[in-house]
């Protein structure tokens, strides 16, 4: 059996803070040198801050973060107790690969679950393997499920309108030993993380993951939510 990710950011308050501080930099268009320099700290302590290590950082170097970053020192710290877990529903349609990565910085989201049969796209970036490489480069950690997506002969019913024959013959489809593993995999990281869950259609109405999402909270009681 293959090795399953870690979940980096909300199991680790070091990393939470890190990806923080990193996107709050990153929206104001600063590189390190320029946060370090306003802030009036070390470029190397800021290094350390940001790679997430085992070193915390000290109350006066968040003090000086928060200030220049314009948050609260509250909010910061109370960012680095780690958010509450549970499920967000995500589609790309419509988005690029920096907005998209934005969005699940924001959410504080700490694992993608992609729930395509084929994680391909003519879209850049959202195709596997840059997309999992622009959530790792995000601290945020990508698996895909491939036993939870919507065979192509099921595709047609959310297309055209026939939304319920398609969902009726999707959870036939979750009956399966496969399905069920991953089932089970996607709520044990759902109930310790947050965890958005990743198809092409904004409309989750119109998408297969609607079924996933309703299916995981009856078992998990977890709060569905979308991404913004």
């Amino acid at each position: 059996m293959a090795d399953r990710p870690l979940i980096p950011s909300a199991c680790s308050p070091a990393r939470t803070l890190a990806a923080r501080v990193r996107a709050l930099r990153e929206e104001r268009g600063w590189t390190p040198e320029r946060l370090a320099k306003e802030a009036g700290i070390q470029p190397a302590t800021l290094a350390r801050l940001e790679g997430g290590g085992a070193i915390q950082p000290g109350f006066f170097t968040v003090g000086a973060l928060a200030e220049v970053l314009g948050v609260s020192l509250d909010e910061l710290f109370r960012q680095a107790q780690g958010p509450e877990a549970g499920l967000w529903s995500a589609g790309y349609e419509g988005r690029d690969i920096d907005s998209f990565v934005a969005s699940l910085l924001e959410a504080q989201i700490s694992m993608v679950a992609d729930v395509r049969l084929t994680p391909i796209s003519r879209k850049p970036g959202f195709s596997k393997t840059r997309l999992g490489n622009a959530l790792d480069e995000a601290g945020i950690a990508y698996i895909h499920l491939r036993a939870l997506g919507n065979p192509k002969d099921n595709r047609a019913p959310f297309w055209e309108g026939r939304i319920s024959e398609g969902r009726a013959r999707f959870r036939s489809l979750l009956r399966t030993e496969a399905a069920q593993a991953d089932l089970d995999e996607l709520a044990e990281h759902a109930a310790q993380a947050r965890v958005a869950v990743l198809c092409f259609e904004k409309d989750q109405q119109r998408c297969h993951r609607h079924v996933v999402l309703e299916t995981l909270r009856k078992r998990t009681s977890l709060p569905v939510s979308p991404l913004a």
